[in-house]
């Protein structure tokens, strides 16, 4: 392990924090801690929104220092008295009362996260092609540290910007640029950075929640962290409980969760222990990928879905901040939603875009359930202290949520605005779709996916409402289950009691907290996606919705539950028993579903590092021992200055240049798609087919019809559309002789000479001004 480069990161993330500090005690000055856990997500944010901006002018070092110096200028602002500068002198503003405990704390549990992801990337730091999208986050990291201005040149379609999102592979670059790391290491310490932020941010807004309901921050921030950074959905308990049971009940058992979780066959599940891998967990609600924070990092991709979810928890913290801040204080709750909001999502945007509505959705509901009236936020407004005689509770709650969303869209509108750049160009080829009923999750799967948290949160809301109220709820519950089961939305049985009994206890004054917002905004995702999915070319049906939004969901219920847990343990929930019984059943019950739902970590990360034979965060050094044949001339390549142009073989089976050949190509999630571009950053003219998605199917096999030329067409074909695309090098490796067959030559093609030649790869320059001239 290179251990001099672990220590560096983490100076380097303690400085950034350091900056960030004041600038979160201003933005959420009511969170117990004072927004200790998330001084890194915001000075990240500052310092990347302000690289963003002055790199569409100049990407490199200028932006860099612009975004250090733009950190330097808002952390002064927030944390300096500016009366004493005046005088000449330097000290802390009087009001900023910083938590030096909860920052303790808060870096104790970053450091054990970070160490954590460390470890597990250091027994397995490979960027390889298969089992995720490593090749797309490793190659955009590298095409950032070719490009000369933002957006950065898609690697997989040379000449074109990336209409991925790629901000948070841009604050990974960032950090690589200020701590002086090569890329090789950059993307392992980066990775293990976001989670560690996760982990935090999770363990400090839990802790905010709990001790604002007069329980242990450290407890409520713990159970979060845990809930959060390690635990798993019920399948892999389940399957492992069903391992042990006697012959008969286990093959029963082992085929109704087989029928109910799509990559769970009988004899797998009968094994336990022995057949298992990290993988099955993720594939629960058939046609979809259900992905919970562990199992994603252990996978390894820096991908946005990923690296968005601590500033989702960021949204979260100011929405919770908004939620406690009294009417009085008219100025801060506009500068959060007018200010830090927008700014938050404007990032977030091309961070990771399927997060971008979901902090409007947040802040619109701590808007709705905040004590001050959203309309107090409009310059001039006035609400009357009591309504008048004609006025219904129904119409004022109307006018509450009507006034929140409005304030929410103008939000949203200001956050589009500061996203525009990557939007304008980014937008198309997608569309909301009505999800079919038979595309539905079944009820089963559901549990499976989000059972532990249902569970916490049915206990919590119940202790909303009084005892004589819970035979009237119940049956409430069992009718909704049954009309659900009817109409094969089975989701409504999960997620309308949470919904209305969140709301009803929220807007009813019934001791519910923050907490209770995030799990009703977490029950209206997981709705949402079984009503609604965006159409689009990335995965098959609503397979990419589920995915992306699935994450969000379990961070924010994983931090709501952590508070409603430490209220489990310290409230008055099973007062019904005598006290030390009460005491012992909920202590049990807690530890029964820590202990289960950490069963997968255990096996999970100890057979990650039992497979293991690597030593090192070199993300690329597999290419070495796996792939000799190419790894020199990849090393070769990525040796070039700028952004050159390469044309390679696309990774795809289809062949349009001649339809009748049979398919013939790498396709993707393999080693042969792309590997020189993906490791290099060197942009090749059509790459994986994932460009059908951002670019649809025209474009991009309009593409590949003319890099097919460039191997197999004519002498003029070839020099066409060399000189269309100004095309420097032609790449002729493993890849190409599969699709193209072994005797591809360059040899009449005048200006297309061979400059790096070994037994398995010939890369050609191209010299235009030479090119075709016989």
């Amino acid at each position: 392990m290179e251990f001099g480069l672990v220590l560096v990161w983490l100076v380097a993330y303690a400085l950034l924090g350091a900056a960030g500090v004041p600038i979160a005690a201003r933005l959420l000055p009511r969170l117990a801690g004072r927004g200790a856990g998330f001084a890194l997500p915001v000075a990240l944010v500052v310092l990347t929104t302000a690289t963003y901006w002055v790199g569409h002018l100049s990407f490199g070092p200028v932006a860099v220092v612009a975004g250090v110096l733009t950190l330097g200028v808002v952390a002064g602002v927030a944390g300096l008295d500016r009366a004493a500068l005046r005088d000449g002198e330097v000290a802390l503003a009087p009001d900023l009362d910083v938590d030096r405990t909860a920052i303790r704390d808060v870096a104790v549990v970053f450091l054990g996260a970070f160490l954590l992801l460390v470890a597990v990337r250091n027994a397995d730091p490979a960027v390889h092609a298969g089992g995720g999208e490593k090749f797309l986050d490793y190659g955009l990291l590298k095409t950032l540290d070719r490009s000369t201005t933002l957006p950065p040149e898609d690697m997989w379609f040379a000449g074109e910007p990336v209409r991925y999102y790629y901000a948070g592979h841009l604050m990974a670059s960032i950090l690589g640029d200020l701590t002086f790391t090569a890329t090789r290491y950059t993307y392992n310490l980066a990775l293990a950075g976001f989670y560690a932020m996760l982990v935090a941010a999770a363990f400090d807004l839990a802790g905010a929640l709990a001790a604002d309901r007069g329980f242990d921050r450290r407890l409520g921030g713990g159970l979060a962290a845990f809930l959060v950074g390690v635990a798993s959905n019920l399948a892999p308990p389940i399957r492992l409980a069903i391992s042990l049971l006697p012959a008969v009940q286990r093959r029963q058992a082992a085929t109704a969760l087989a029928s109910t979780a799509q990559d769970y066959e009988v004899g797998m599940v009968m094994t336990g222990v022995e057949t298992f891998t990290y993988w099955d967990a993720s594939r629960v609600i058939p046609g979809t990928i259900n992905e919970f924070p562990l199992f994603a990092w252990i996978n390894g991709d820096l991908h946005a879905h990923m690296m968005g979810t601590p500033f989702v928890l960021l949204g979260a913290a100011l929405a919770f901040s908004y939620y406690r801040a009294p009417e009085s204080e008219r100025r801060h709750r506009r500068l959060l939603a007018f200010g830090a909001v927008p700014v938050l999502a404007g990032l977030q945007a091309v961070l990771d875009t399927w997060s971008f509505p979901t902090l409007f959705g947040l802040l619109w509901l701590g808007l709705v359930f905040a004590p001050a009236d959203p309309r107090t936020l409009i310059p001039g407004a006035r609400t009357r202290p009591g309504r008048a005689a004609g006025d219904s509770r129904l119409f004022a709650e109307l006018g509450r949520v009507v006034a929140a969303g409005a304030v929410a869209v103008v939000a949203g509108l200001l956050g589009a605005a500061l996203a525009s750049p990557f939007l304008l160009t980014s937008a198309g080829g997608r569309e909301i779709a009505v999800l079919a009923p038979g595309d539905r999750s079944g009820l089963g799967a559901l549990l499976l996916v989000h059972g532990a948290f249902v569970l916490a949160f049915a206990v919590h809301l119940a202790g909303r409402f009084e005892r004589d109220s819970y035979l009237p709820l119940a049956a409430g519950v069992a009718a909704v289950t049954l009309v659900a089961l009817l109409a094969r939305l089975h989701v409504a049985a999960l997620a309308a009691p949470l919904l209305v009994a969140g709301w009803v206890a929220l807007r009813m004054d019934r001791d519910a907290g923050f907490e209770t917002v995030l799990i009703v905004g977490g029950a209206g995702l997981v709705a949402i996606v079984e009503l609604l999915y965006v159409k689009e070319q990335a995965g098959p049906g609503r397979m990419n919705t589920v995915f992306k939004t699935y994450m969000q969901v379990w961070v924010l219920w994983g931090t709501a539950a952590g508070a409603v847990l430490a209220e489990f343990l310290q409230g008055r929930a099973l007062s019904v028993l005598p006290r030390p019984t009460a005491g012992a059943v909920k202590r049990v019950a807690v530890a029964a579903l820590v202990l289960s739902t950490a069963s997968y970590g255990v096996l999970a990360v100890g057979g990650h590092f039992a497979a293991s034979d690597w030593n090192t965060l070199d993300a690329t050094q597999f290419a070495e021992r796996h792939h000799p044949d190419e790894a020199d001339a990849i090393a070769w390549l990525d040796a070039r200055e700028g952004q050159p142009t390469m044309a390679s073989a696309p990774a795809t089976a289809r062949y349009p240049l001649d339809p009748s050949r049979e398919p013939a190509g790498p396709g993707i999630y393999r080693w042969r798609a792309n590997p020189a571009a993906s490791l290099t950053g060197v942009p090749t003219l059509a790459g994986w087919n994932h460009e059908v998605g951002y670019r649809g199917p025209e474009s991009y096999f309009s593409r590949v019809r003319e890099v097919d030329q460039i191997y197999v067409g004519t002498t003029a074909q070839r020099v066409a559309v060399l000189e269309r695309y100004e095309v420097d090098y032609v790449w002729l490796g493993p890849s190409e002789r599969l699709r193209y067959g072994e005797n591809v030559s360059f040899a009449n093609v005048s200006g297309v000479t061979p400059v790096f030649e070994d037994e398995s790869v010939t890369v050609y320059a191209v010299n235009r001004s030479n090119l075709g001239a016989a």
